[in-house]
C-alpha cells in the first residue's frame, strides 16, 4: 500500500501573533512552527499501516525551505520519504493543485490530509484535491481500517458518527480520534539519525494562479472589563444581561 500524507507547517499555538505591512502579512519573526495537529494524527495512522501492513509512507508539503525541519521531523517519526514543493502556499486551491500534480505521477492508494489547518482553518485542500483527482473523500475521519482494496472509515457528524466503505484510492480528512494524542510518536535518537539519510525531494511548483488573496488581518478586540454583581442583586444582573449583554 502506498500512502501520501499532506503536511502543513503551522505556528505553535503558544506563539504570539503579529502582522506587518499594514496588517496584510503575517509576521514570521520569532515564530516557532509545528506539524499541523490534524496532519500529525493522520501521519501517526499512516505509520501504523506501515508497521502492520508494510505500507510505504511519503509526506508532502507546499512551502519554502523553512519547512524542512518539520519535514525532517516527519521522517524521524517514521515516514519513508519527504517531498517539498518549493512555493508559498497562497490559498487552498493553489495548494491542492500543486499536490494533485504529484499524485497524478504516483499511484497512491491512500491520501491523508488534516481536515483543516490550525492557522487559517480553511478546510479546503483535501476536498479540492479529491475533486481534481476524482477520488472518494471522507472528512472529519475518526477511524480508518483497510482490508485489501476496501477502506472502512468512520467520520464525526452532528450527534454521532457515520460509517462508510469505499474502494481504494481514497482521500481522508484526518482529525483527533483517528488516533489519540497519547498515540502520537515522539522521535527518538535513532529515528532522528535515520531521518538524515532519508530522501527529501524539492520540486518546482506548477504555474497556477490562486483563486483568492488576503487583503488584511485583524486581531480580536480585547475583552472588556468584567462587571461584578452582588449575589443578592438579581434585578441588576437581569438588567445587565438584557440591556448590555443582550442574551435574554
Amino acid at each position: 500500500m502506498n500512502i501520501l500524507v499532506c503536511i502543513s507547517n503551522v505556528p505553535d499555538t503558544t506563539t504570539k501573533i503579529n502582522f506587518i505591512n499594514n496588517d496584510s502579512e503575517f509576521d514570521t519573526n520569532g515564530v516557532q512552527y509545528i506539524i499541523n495537529p490534524n496532519d500529525e494524527f493522520g501521519l501517526t495512522r499512516a505509520i501504523w499501516f506501515q508497521q502492520k501492513k508494510g505500507a510505504k509512507v511519503t509526506v508532502l508539503t507546499v512551502g519554502e525551505s523553512s519547512c524542512e525541519p518539520i519535514m525532517r521531523k516527519c521522517l524521524a517519526i517514521g515516514a519513508d520519504k519527504a517531498i517539498r514543493i518549493d512555493a508559498i502556499p497562497t490559498d487552498g486551491f493553489f495548494v491542492a493543485n500543486q499536490v494533485s500534480e504529484i499524485c497524478k505521477k504516483n499511484n497512491y492508494d491512500l491520501i491523508i490530509a488534516g481536515r483543516e489547518s490550525i492557522d487559517y482553518n480553511g478546510g479546503m485542500v483535501p476536498g479540492i484535491l479529491a475533486g481534481l483527482l476524482n477520488y472518494n473523500f471522507v472528512t472529519n475521519c475518526i477511524q480508518l481500517e483497510i482490508d485489501q482494496n476496501i477502506a472502512v472509515a468512520s467520520r464525526e457528524i452532528d450527534g454521532g458518527k457515520e460509517i462508510l466503505s469505499s474502494k481504494l484510492p481514497i482521500i481522508i480528512g484526518a482529525q483527533k480520534g483517528l488516533v489519540e494524542e497519547k498515540d502520537l510518536i515522539i522521535p527518538n535518537m535513532r529515528g532522528i539519525m535515520q531521518a538524515r539519510q532519508k530522501p527529501l525531494d524539492v520540486i518546482r511548483p506548477i504555474n497556477i494562479q490562486a483563486k483568492s488573496i488576503i487583503k488584511s488581518f485583524e486581531k480580536p478586540k480585547p475583552k472588556g472589563e468584567v462587571k461584578l454583581v452582588p449575589s443578592d442583586n438579581v434585578d441588576e444582573l437581569i438588567n445587565l444581561l438584557h440591556n448590555e449583554a443582550k442574551v435574554i
